[in-house]
């Protein structure tokens, strides 16, 4: 009688009537929210259909401002104390930033006084140019200018909300009163900047019209064409205009739009520095600023690690990581990321979520088990090609899957790279054995140790640290002097060729406690030992082997793995001597020992 397949057999052409009906867009349908979307306008976009935007690429790093002194001090429940202000212009500085807000002086007499010592504690480097925000009135104006007396290099931001809801309800003017605002505040930082400020300041203006993200585009240009018309820019004195995104409303593409038909727009471009304030309302202010630099802004002012109002300022760091990860230098020194991440939580007192691109405590660790395999076999990947091309790894081109760019280029070791969980698979318990001990394990033990490691996060839950799977692999493989287990230990051994080239292998053993001399012969030192062991009983035969040095030079060790069948089980065991011989033999014996330890 012939057997039938339980198979479903179908015949051609007949459809399959029997199997679940498939998922489709018909059969996945949202409920309505119940919320009151439609008290919300959506916003409109720009008419620019010859837009180029779009097609750019950013080949180098724009200016860069940070207003973490000032946007940033002045969103924190506890402002920074003059120590932590001097201890984040210091950082600012030292990573490389040239332009930096330092406060908003006519606020009060914290901001006065700190711009004052860093005047006069001579606390700014010649190249870098300090930044203090005002708004359009005189009084604020004369006092913003006093505080800059004596600084090297600084620039006056001047600011004026230009947006129709402003007009209408805080300041309830016409559009020829606001931009009179901007020329008159424009026209009195001229005039007390000539009375007050000496030669050796070298002097610059900005002017934001506030609310640019909301204010009609040719009201904006109108407003701006104006203060130029005051300041004249031209060869040698620029002008910086900002145009924030005050409140985030948009998509990045409508700011990018707003970016490019003003950058088209704006005469004497070639003297405006054409500046973009993202803040992160709708958690896309790095791309509406990446947007708006391959739209044509030259200038980005941001905070480090987003700090700002509301949901934050534009992430200084997150844009120059992305930069650097695409092979352009962001002309910032991000290669401490840990040190800076801890200097900015000190200064604001606000920690860095773990999830913080690039910075945050978790963005290089895997646990997923096919996460990790994969991040293994590109490390393996790395290494054999670097050393193919004749490079050191750390000069050779990044390339490592889950990775966008190297940890350590961030001064980050590999060691969180990979953890450990019950999700955990082989590949992420093997890299911590590789990373951390050199132990490149064979596939099908990587396998079997997996499974050791599995059996301990299902029982005991949580995270199982590097220094957790050391102890378990030793443990299970290695017995220490701590922990010492099995029936055999080896004390050394002696191999000779007979005459019919074979090998005549004498061991020093310790056998159930007892000084014991085994011999035996073989093929090789593994077979004979194999003998050697039948002579006491132990039924140990070799299916496969690895071996490798742990490190270079003559005193190296040797790594030696040996997946055996003993008295019926197949199992692995690991040997580490800096005779190769040696570590094969230990390997058998660890074999052997795990096999009768039950």
């Amino acid at each position: 009688m012939t057997e039938q397949s339980s198979a479903t057999s179908i015949p051609a052409g007949r459809p399959f009537v029997d199997r679940p009906t498939p998922i489709t867009a018909a059969t996945v349908q949202q409920k309505p929210s119940g919320m009151p979307y439609g008290r919300y306008v959506p916003f409109g976009t720009i008419d620019l259909p010859d837009r180029t935007w779009p097609s750019k690429v950013i080949t180098k790093a724009p200016r860069w401002l940070s207003t973490d002194l000032r946007d940033g001090n002045q969103a924190l429940i506890d402002p920074m104390s003059p120590a932590r202000k001097r201890k984040m212009f210091d950082l600012l500085v030292k990573l490389g930033y040239k332009e930096i807000e330092v406060g908003f002086p006519s606020s009060g007499a914290t901001d006065f006084e700190f711009v004052r010592s860093l005047i006069n504690e001579d606390a700014i480097p010649e190249d870098v140019t300090i930044s203090v925000l005002t708004q359009a009135r005189e009084d604020l104006i004369e006092r913003t200018v006093e505080s800059l007396v004596g600084a090297p290099r600084a620039t006056v931001h001047l600011y004026n909300a230009t947006s129709p809801l402003f007009r209408r309800v805080v300041f309830k003017g016409s559009k020829d009163d606001i931009k009179g605002i901007a020329v008159d505040g424009t026209r009195l930082v001229m005039e007390y900047a000539e009375k007050i400020l000496r030669d050796e300041t070298v002097f610059g203006y900005e002017y934001s019209p506030e609310i640019f993200i909301d204010t009609e585009l040719d009201f904006a240009l109108e407003v701006c064409e104006a203060v130029m018309d005051v300041w004249q820019p031209g060869e040698g004195r620029e002008i910086i205009l900002n145009l924030p995104t005050t409140v985030e409303r948009s998509t990045p593409n409508v700011y990018a739009d707003k970016i490019e038909w003003m950058s088209r727009n704006l005469s004497r471009r070639e003297f405006v520095a054409l500046s973009t304030h993202p803040h992160n309302d709708r958690g896309t202010g790095v791309a509406s600023a990446e947007l708006a630099i391959m739209a044509g802004a030259d200038r980005v002012e941001g905070c480090l690690f987003g700090q700002g109002e509301r949901t934050g300022n534009l992430d200084l760091v997150n844009v120059g990581m992305n930069l650097f990860s695409q092979g352009v230098d962001p002309m910032i020194d991000f290669s401490d990321i840990d040190e800076i991440r801890r200097t900015a939580e000190y200064c604001n007192q606000m920690g860095v979520p773990e999830r913080h691109p690039y910075a945050g405590d978790l963005v290089y660790t895997s646990f997923s088990g096919s996460h990790q395999d994969a991040i293994k076999k590109g490390f393996d990947a790395l290494e054999a090609d670097a050393k193919a091309a004749g490079v050191p790894v750390g000069e050779y081109t990044w390339g490592v899957p889950y990775l966008p760019i190297d940890p350590k280029d961030v001064g980050r070791s590999y060691e969180a790279v990979i953890r450990v969980n019950s999700q955990s698979g082989k590949g992420g318990i093997a890299y911590v054995l590789k990373n951390d001990h050199k132990l490149d394990l064979p596939r099908r033990m990587q396998i079997e140790f997996s499974r050791i490691i599995q059996a301990k996060t299902d029982t005991e839950g949580g995270e199982v640290t590097p220094a957790a799977i050391w102890a378990v692999f030793q443990d299970e493989y290695l017995p220490t002097p701590e922990n010492a287990w099995g029936r055999i230990s080896l004390s050394g051994s002696r191999s000779l060729t007979t005459e019919d080239g074979r090998d005549a292998l004498t061991t020093q053993a310790v056998v159930d406690g007892v000084e014991t001399t085994l011999t035996g012969t073989g093929n090789g030192p593994v077979s004979a030992f194999g003998d050697a062991l039948a002579g006491i009983g132990v039924d140990v035969r070799v299916l496969d082997y690895a071996e490798h040095a742990l490190s270079e030079g003559g005193d190296a060790q040797a790594a030696a793995y040996v997946e055996c069948a003993v008295d019926g089980k197949v199992l692995w065991g690991v040997g580490i001597d800096g005779n190769t011989v040696l570590a094969s033999l230990k390997a058998m014996i660890s074999a052997v020992n795990r096999a009768q330890r039950g």
